[in-house]
């Protein structure tokens, strides 16, 4: 049986991870229904092979619910790890000497093997040296070829194989792996919508994973490097979507430091037209509890107000007691924060620029006539996505409604803000546009008779990136009859 869903209530999208709590085809139509708009698969957990029946379950909700359903495959990336040592474990007093080194031999308490040659050649006198989320803290004093000597900050507890993070310096390391290799492909194989890349330190760090995409998936840089704050609006530039990835983030930065990144990355992105997803503990407490704390609400509601293209449950929806009430939760937030006459206001304080294009012209001219004429909605038609992009950037008052012909590009448009996307057959003639756009709007209840909506389109069609007209119509009461 097939259902028709409504527009979401919000213009803010809500990206749900599915994992152990929630890979049912049972479990994820209810997390769809219950405000999830597109789905993480996280490709460092479980074997590609338990990955199909999942992404087959996303991609069930079309026919079940009549709207684009959109994945986005999540790439571990490089894990930068410490050896073994005798016995397991061992403890590092705080203000001893403690060297990483080459020998495979097991470690104690004052050395441990390093087994990635790229630190020895990329680490300097100073530079901090993070183990097990932060936890332990040491800095180097001197460093060579094979041997790295430190002193223990902060020592504790350590044990085998624990996590290494170095936030001082650019490791040159690929952000692809051979395992993110395989699973690139194994994703792009699925058909998936996004691929986030992880250590993205560079721009550079993502030509690779561009090259094996081959087009076939649009490309998410997670921001979770210092080392990528430095180079950020080129990074922004050489992707289609970032995420602000405050778990390693917040290793490799003091905490306070996080919240200024991401209200910085949020608008870098948002003045390049690349739709931003905020990472990470927004509902961390909803993992164990049934309604999160009052902070973590507040979390989500800055995002919202600071124009994120999307908010994002980890563990809350893999791993958690309480999936579907997470996902509840974010969209119950979304519609309050968005309710909020100042909700605009404080969205607009990232002051957008049009690019001296015609496409940007009119996609600014939206947004303003949204504002100043009573309008239910700006319907834009595009086969790349790129129009959708340009009045989404600009953040208008009402909701947008995009009609492609290509269902790839109407499942990329899941986490782009405010963007209701429909796949349709393409039109020939203005008129036919003209009658299309009204009778959808109709049908997709975003749009009653006497509505006026704004109707924006490229002509000649089909010619990707022409977008060069903008018309206003009013809808009467008979549009539903045309086919």
């Amino acid at each position: 049986m097939t259902m028709t869903v409504a527009p979401r209530a919000r213009k803010v999208r809500v990206l749900a991870t599915l994992g152990p709590a929630s890979s049912t085809p049972e479990m994820i139509a209810t997390l769809f229904q219950a405000g999830a708009d597109a789905f993480r698969v996280n490709m460092s957990h479980g074997d590609q092979a338990s990955k199909v029946a999942v992404i087959e379950a996303i991609r069930g909700l079309e026919k079940r619910f009549s709207r684009p359903s959109t994945i986005l495959a999540d790439l571990q990336g490089p894990k930068l790890r410490v050896g073994r040592f005798a016995g397991g474990r061992t403890v590092l007093a705080t203000g001893s000497t403690f060297v990483l080194d080459r020998l495979r031999e097991p470690g104690d308490a004052t050395r441990v093997e390093l087994p990635h040659r790229e630190i020895f050649a990329a680490i300097e006198p100073g530079a901090r040296l993070l183990i097990d989320d932060g936890k332990l803290v040491l800095r180097v004093s001197d460093h060579g070829p094979d041997r790295i000597e430190a002193i223990v900050e902060v020592g504790g507890a350590i044990s085998d194989n624990k996590g290494l993070n170095v936030p001082d310096v650019v490791v040159p390391m690929a952000a692809l792996t051979e395992k993110d290799r395989s699973d690139l492909a194994f994703a792009v194989e699925q058909g998936v919508d996004w691929i986030a890349l992880s250590f993205v330190q560079r721009p550079e760090d993502l030509w690779e994973a561009r090259k094996l995409i081959g087009g076939k998936a649009a490309l998410l840089a997670k921001i979770e490097k210092p080392a990528a704050i430095d180079r950020l609006d080129e990074i922004v530039e050489a992707c289609d979507g970032v995420m602000v990835a405050r778990g390693d983030l917040g290793v490799e930065l003091p905490p306070q430091a996080v919240p200024p990144l991401q209200k910085r990355i949020v608008e870098v992105a948002r003045r390049q037209g690349r739709p931003v997803v905020v990472a990470t503990q927004m509902l961390e407490s909803m993992i164990t509890s049934p309604s999160p704390t009052r902070a973590e609400v507040s979390d989500v509601a800055t995002a919202i107000y600071d124009g994120a293209d999307a908010i994002m449950l980890s563990a809350e929806s893999a791993a958690g007691a309480w999936p579907v009430e997470s996902v509840a939760m974010m969209n119950a937030i979304g519609v309050s924060v968005e309710a909020d006459p100042a909700h605009g206001d404080r969205m607009h304080f990232t002051v957008m620029k049009p690019d001296p294009t015609t496409a940007d012209a009119l996609a600014e001219a939206a947004k303003s006539i949204a504002s100043t004429v009573d309008v239910a909605a700006i319907i834009c038609f595009t086969t790349s996505g790129s129009t959708a992009r340009r009045i989404a950037r600009e953040r208008p008052s009402v909701p947008i409604l995009v009609l492609t012909p290509k269902a790839e590009t109407a499942r990329r448009l899941g986490l782009l803000w405010g963007c209701h996307a429909v796949a349709t057959r393409d039109v020939q003639s203005f008129e036919e546009m003209v009658a299309k756009a009204k009778r959808i709007a109709l049908r997709q209840k975003m749009a009653k008779a006497g509505d006026k909506v704004i109707v924006m389109a490229g002509v000649p069609f089909k010619t990707p990136g022409s977008t060069n007209v903008l018309h206003i119509v009013r809808i009467v009461g008979d549009e539903l009859k045309g086919h």
